[in-house]
C-alpha cells in the first residue's frame, strides 16, 4: 500500500471548512496573531456545544476543542479526525495550539501496528499512554518526517486499517497514544475522549490532538479557550459530555445474580455483597453495602483497588489492608455506605510490577488514591491516575448513588466525575486504629 499526501496550495493558511449562515460551507483564513488569539475576554461567554453538534463538526472534517468539564481551570486540546487531517490543520494546531502533537489510537490499532509503550514502566503523573514515536516509511513519500505534509502522511497511515508495522520507521516525529479499552467509561482522559468522539461520529478511531498553550507558555484555561473558539469559529465540548452521552446508551458494567445481593458476615458487621461483570475485563468487581442507599442523602463511599500484598498478606510497608479494614469499620459505624472493591484491569493482581517496584525505594505515597487504584509500593511502578475512575463510578451509579462522602486521606479532583452523575460533597478521613492493623 502506498499513500501520498500533497499539501494544498492555498493563499495564506486555511484552517478548515466552517459554516456560513444559511448552511453553505466556506473556507476561512485563520488568524496567526497568537497574542490576540489567546486574549481571554471577561465578556466571552461560550457554552459547551451539544455532543450532536460536535459529531457533525467532526464528520464534516472540522476541528473542535475538548476539555475535561466546564471548570474554568481546565485545560483544552484541539481535536480533529486523523482521516480528515490536512496540512492547514497541522499548521494551525502546532502554531496556535503550541502543545505536543499526538495521535490517539484504539488499542487494537496499537497492537496491529506493533506500537509498544514508550516506557516499560509508565511513571508519568497521569500515566499518559505514549507509544514509541513513528514516521511513515519513505516509500510513502515521507522525507524527514517533520514537515506538515510528512506528518499528515504518517497520521493518515496510522488511521488506515490496512496499515502494517513495516509502513513506519521508528523513532519518528508523530507520537501515538494508546486509548484504554472502554474509552471514557474507563479512563476520563483526552486520549479516550477524542477516540470516543471519532467512534460516535462514525469515523475511524484515530484522532489528532494537541494541548493549547498560551503565549506566555502556560496552559490555556477556559476563558482563553472560549476566546480561541470565538475567533476561529470552533465548537467546544467536554469529556464529561462524552461520558454522559455514552452512559445514556451503554454501560460497561453489569450486576450479576443474585441482583438483590448476598449477605456476608465480617468481623466488622454484616454487609450485602453485589458482584459486577465488566465488558472489558473477565475479573469480577464487588460492592459491599451497608444500610439503605435510596434515601437521597449523601452516602459514605470508599473505592479501592485490590492489592494482593497489602490486602491479603498485610505487608508492613503497604497501607492498603489496614485502610480497607478501617473503611469497613467506618461504614458500619455510619450505618450506611458502600465499599467498591475493584480488580486491577488487564493486570491480574499487578504482583510482578509490585515486586519489581519494591527494589526502587523513595517513591512511596502513604495515602491511598481513591476511585483509581491502590498505591503504596505499587505507586512506584504505576503512579496515581485520577482519571481512571470509570468502572467504580458506573458501579456507584448502578447502586443509585449521586452525592458521595468519599473516604480518603488524599483529596484530589476527579475530572469527568460529574459525567457519571456523581458529586463528591465531602472528603472523610480514613481513621486507622490499632484494631485495624492485623
Amino acid at each position: 500500500m502506498v499513500l501520498r499526501v500533497h499539501p494544498a496550495r492555498l493563499p495564506g493558511m486555511d484552517l478548515h471548512p466552517v459554516r456560513r449562515a444559511g448552511g453553505a460551507n466556506r473556507r476561512r483564513e485563520s488568524k496567526l496573531n497568537m497574542t490576540s488569539t489567546l486574549k481571554a475576554s471577561s465578556e466571552t461567554t461560550m457554552a459547551l456545544s451539544p455532543i450532536e453538534d460536535i459529531l457533525e463538526e467532526l464528520k464534516a472534517g472540522r476541528m473542535v476543542v475538548l476539555v475535561d468539564d466546564e471548570d474554568r481551570e481546565n485545560e483544552g486540546d484541539f481535536v480533529c479526525s486523523a482521516e480528515h487531517v490536512n496540512v492547514d490543520m497541522i499548521n494551525f494546531m502546532t502554531r496556535i495550539g503550541g502543545g505536543y502533537l499526538c495521535v490517539a489510537l484504539a488499542g487494537e490499532a496499537c497492537d496491529r501496528l506493533d506500537l509498544s509503550p514508550q516506557a516499560a514502566v509508565n511513571t508519568s503523573l497521569r500515566t499518559t499512554p505514549f507509544t514509541v514515536s513513528v514516521d511513515g516509511h519513505p516509500r510513502h513519500g515521507v522525507g524527514t518526517g517533520i514537515s506538515a505534509s510528512d506528518r499528515v502522511t504518517t497520521i493518515k497511515l496510522l488511521a488506515e486499517p490496512d496499515s502494517r508495522p513495516d509502513d513506519f520507521v521508528r523513532p519518528g516525529h508523530i507520537n501515538p497514544l494508546r486509548a484504554r479499552d472502554g474509552g471514557t467509561l474507563v479512563r476520563t482522559g483526552q486520549t479516550e475522549g477524542s477516540v470516543d468522539l471519532m467512534r460516535l461520529a462514525g469515523l475511524k478511531p484515530a484522532a489528532v490532538i494537541i494541548e493549547i498553550v498560551r503565549p506566555d507558555g502556560e496552559m490555556a484555561r477556559m476563558p482563553d479557550l472560549e476566546a480561541i473558539c470565538a475567533e476561529h469559529d470552533l465548537k467546544m465540548c467536554s469529556v464529561e459530555q462524552v461520558i454522559e452521552h455514552r452512559l445514556a446508551r451503554e454501560s460497561l458494567v453489569e450486576r450479576v445474580e443474585p441482583l438483590q445481593g448476598t449477605p456476608i458476615e465480617t468481623p466488622h458487621g454484616t454487609f450485602t455483597l453485589h458482584a459486577y461483570r465488566s465488558a472489558i475485563d473477565p475479573q469480577p468487581h464487588i460492592a459491599l453495602v451497608v444500610g439503605e442507599l435510596d434515601s437521597g442523602e449523601p452516602t459514605l463511599v470508599r473505592v479501592q483497588r485490590r492489592d494482593l500484598l497489602g490486602d491479603i498478606f498485610d505487608a508492613t510497608d503497604r497501607p492498603t489492608g489496614r485502610q480497607l479494614r478501617a473503611c469497613l469499620r467506618q461504614l458500619q459505624e455510619a450505618g450506611r455506605g458502600v465499599l467498591v472493591y475493584l480488580r486491577p484491569e488487564h493486570m491480574g493482581d499487578g504482583l510482578l510490577d509490585q515486586l519489581q517496584s519494591i527494589q526502587r525505594p523513595g517513591h512511596d505515597d502513604p495515602d491511598q488514591p481513591d476511585l483509581t487504584r491502590s498505591d503504596g509500593v505499587a505507586a512506584r511502578s504505576r503512579p496515581i491516575e485520577e482519571r481512571e475512575l470509570g468502572t467504580g463510578s458506573q458501579i456507584l451509579r448502578d447502586l443509585g448513588l449521586s452525592k458521595l462522602r468519599l473516604l480518603t486521606n488524599s483529596p484530589r479532583p476527579y475530572p469527568g466525575l460529574h459525567g457519571y452523575g456523581l458529586e463528591i460533597v465531602e472528603h472523610v478521613p480514613i481513621e486507622v486504629e490499632d484494631t485495624d492493623r492485623s
